[in-house]
C-alpha cells in the first residue's frame, strides 16, 4: 500500500465569508449565519487559513488520512456553502387511506391522523433548523447540513410503516428533493 508523501487541498473562500481556525476548531461565519466545528480528531491533519484559501495539509498519509483529509474538506465546504445559500430538504406528505394532517408545534413536527391512528406521532426539530408546512409539502431549511438533513431524517422516520405490506401502505412523508437553497 502507497503512501502519499505529501497531499494538500485547498477551498476557496468566497467574498462575504469569514473563515478562522484556531487548534482545529473551524468557525465560518457569512451573511446567513456562523458554524463552528471541531476537528481535533484529526490529528496528523494541518488546517490553516492562507491567502484567501483553507489549506489542509498532511504528510505521508496512509489511505484512512487520505479519506479523512477530504472528508473534512468536504465537511468545511458544505460550511460555507451552509452560511452564504443555505440548505434545503423538501418532503412530501403521501396519503390514501386517511387524510394526515401535519403542523410544526415549537420544536417538534405532529402528524395526525396517520394511519388513523390516535395518538399523533411527533418527529425531532433540531436547533437552528426552519420547518414549514404548505399543504402537502414540508420544507426543511437551515445553515447547517447535518441537522436540516436530520431534522428531514426523523419526519420521515416517524411515518415509517411496520407489519404492513409497503406496496399497498404506501403512505407516509418522503424526501423528494434535497440540496442548496437559493
Amino acid at each position: 500500500m502507497a503512501k502519499a508523501v505529501h497531499l494538500v487541498d485547498q477551498i476557496e473562500i468566497p467574498n462575504g465569508v469569514e473563515v478562522e481556525v484556531n487548534n482545529k476548531i473551524v468557525r465560518v461565519k457569512g451573511p446567513k449565519g456562523e458554524l463552528v466545528r471541531d476537528f481535533s480528531y484529526a490529528k496528523n491533519i494541518d488546517i490553516r487559513v492562507e491567502n484567501g484559501k483553507v489549506v489542509l495539509e498532511t504528510f505521508f498519509a496512509n489511505s484512512k488520512t487520505k479519506a479523512l483529509l477530504y472528508t473534512i474538506s468536504s465537511h468545511i465546504n458544505n460550511m460555507i456553502i451552509g452560511v452564504t445559500k443555505g440548505w434545503r430538504y423538501k418532503l412530501k406528505v403521501v396519503s390514501s387511506h386517511f387524510p394526515v394532517t401535519v403542523k410544526v408545534s415549537g420544536d417538534n413536527v405532529i402528524i395526525e391522523n396517520f394511519l388513523g391512528e390516535r395518538a399523533p406521532r411527533k418527529a425531532k426539530i433540531l436547533e437552528g433548523v426552519k420547518v414549514k408546512v404548505e399543504g402537502k409539502d414540508i420544507i426543511v431549511e437551515g445553515v447547517d447540513l447535518e441537522k436540516v438533513s436530520q431534522t428531514a431524517a426523523n419526519i420521515e422516520i416517524a411515518t415509517k410503516v411496520k407489519d404492513k405490506d409497503r406496496r399497498i401502505f404506501v403512505d407516509g412523508i418522503y424526501i423528494y428533493e434535497r440540496g442548496v437553497a437559493e
